[in-house]
């Protein structure tokens, strides 16, 4: 039971109830993440033939989601790849032959700079959008279809220190990874001929997508009223260090991840604070009966409940309060790690908070 009170429990009206019904079955609808991290939910909203809107404050957000909208053609990327060649000698972090074999990272970091010198120049196009993205996500991770050494996570970057205590663990011999093989190879997979059509469909909406890189609390490009459903999930206070985590991927783009300035509060009274701004934000994007879906977690051993949060800010921002969706179940979570048990820290179920606006 939650312990957060309103004035009033407004019931949804026969409109908004209509609208709630038909959210996701109005093709062409905005669908906006104003947290967009990956961009996994504005793949997913591309797919079903909706507009995807979103934000996110690392640069990084939009060379992972823009060639994902701007798909290219599989012939195209094959040639650009044969035309490259990352053989000659260059300079590397002196700390990256903990994670890749030296002639892996040789290839990596003349893959970098090709992309840095023809974003630089205003020659980065499509292909080029796209082999870079799909490098981005080679980086990390640990089977033979990427180019790094066992790690501790899938999506997520150890330190330098820490990675050289799992290689001696483990007694690791880097692997030699070739990455225009491997970029090739995913590719394929991406885009190859079973995949045409979701492809055509992705492409069919990308030229209405608006992708931001800035702060989630002003969002100036997107109008008054266009958003038909907003589906995110914030920092959940500090408990995750974002731009550190994406240390590796930032030094590929050529962005210093300790400069990039995420929302991540310490005190909930700041956190709140800060998301409800964006909730004014959200209202008067929305258009009369949009929704809002916020999912966040419990934090801090269960201490502090951040649903009961969002019901306040959202609120607080002219929002109705709708339902709290619990998804609490067994399952394997990234702490287990480090030796942390399920259910006993970290977070462990999801919370997702449903409002909307009125009409």
């Amino acid at each position: 039971m939650l312990s957060t009170r309103f004035p009033t429990e407004p019931a949804l009206s026969p409109n908004c109830r209509d609208s709630l019904s038909s959210t996701s079955q109005n093709p062409g609808d905005v669908v906006y993440d104003p947290f967009m991290g990956r961009g996994t939910t504005l793949v997913e909203v591309a797919l079903l033939g909706r507009a995807p809107f979103g934000c996110a404050i690392n640069t990084l957000s939009q060379c992972l989601m823009d060639p994902r909208l701007d798909i290219p053609i599989l012939d195209s990327v094959a040639e650009c790849l044969k035309a490259l060649t990352l053989a000659q000698e260059t300079l590397c972090p002196e700390d990256l032959p903990t994670f890749y074999h030296p002639g892996t990272l040789r290839e990596i970091c003349n893959l970098r700079q090709y992309c840095i010198e023809r974003e630089a120049k205003g020659q980065l196009d499509p292909v080029d959008q796209w082999i870079r993205m799909v490098a981005l996500n080679r980086l990390i991770g640990y089977s033979p279809g990427f180019f790094l050494v066992y790690s501790l996570l899938s999506n997520q970057v150890v330190s330098v220190q820490s990675q050289r205590k799992i290689t001696e663990k483990r007694q690791q011999v880097l692997p030699r990874r070739f990455v225009l093989d491997l970029i090739l190879k995913k590719s394929k997979c991406l885009l190859g001929s079973g995949e045409a059509a979701f492809c055509d469909g992705v492409r069919a909406v990308g030229d209405r997508a608006i992708i931001l890189t800035q702060l989630a609390h002003v969002a100036l490009e997107i109008s008054d009223g266009s958003v038909a459903l907003v589906v995110t999930s914030p920092p959940f206070l500090d408990v995750v260090d974002y731009a550190m985590d994406n240390w590796l991927r930032c030094w590929f783009l050529g962005i210093d991840a300790r400069e990039v300035t995420v929302t991540v509060p310490h005190r909930l009274d700041r956190w709140e604070a800060a998301m409800t701004e964006v909730f004014r934000e959200l209202y008067r994007v929305l258009r009369p009966c949009g929704f809002v879906a916020f999912e966040v977690g419990e934090v801090r051993r269960g201490e502090i409940e951040l649903e009961t949060s969002v019901l306040r800010c959202g609120y607080g921002a002219g929002l109705a309060p709708g339902v709290v969706m619990f998804n609490d179940q067994a399952f394997t979570k990234t702490s287990n790690c480090w030796g942390i048990d399920n259910n006993v820290k970290g977070t462990n179920t999801n919370r997702n908070v449903v409002s909307n606006k009125p009409e």
